[in-house]
């Protein structure tokens, strides 16, 4: 089961850190992503990581500004939201699967989604 929080409400510029908790298996083997919906879109990935190494994939929306990142002993991962944009509005999901993809429905494992909010 994966639970993801740390959404809400804040101002153009600030920042917010969403955490994915992981719990019934071990986060460890898995590569983690991060996606968010707007109404009415497709669900885009924005990061996503292997279980390990350096090949960390950012959409171009978010690079420069978003961080993934990983604590296999709290069992959690964990995106890193700075410089809030309006256009980064929305409903934020994390997934565990067996390897790095961009692709939703590859993944095996689905958190709920976490709401995200930025005023202008």
């Amino acid at each position: 089961q994966l639970q993801a929080s740390g959404g809400g409400l804040v101002q153009a510029g600030g920042s917010l850190r969403l955490s994915c908790a992981v719990s019934g298996v071990s986060l460890e083997p898995y590569a983690a992503g991060w996606f968010r919906q707007v109404p009415g879109k497709e669900r885009e990935a924005i990061s996503c990581m292997p279980y390990r190494g350096e090949n960390i994939y950012y959409s171009h929306s978010v690079k420069g500004r978003f961080t993934i990142f990983r604590d296999n002993a709290k069992n959690t991962v964990y995106l890193q939201m700075n410089n809030l944009k309006p256009e980064d509005t929305a409903v934020y999901y994390c997934a565990l699967g067996d390897y790095l993809t961009t692709i939703w429905d590859e993944y095996r494992h689905y958190g709920q989604g976490t709401q995200v909010t930025v005023s202008s």
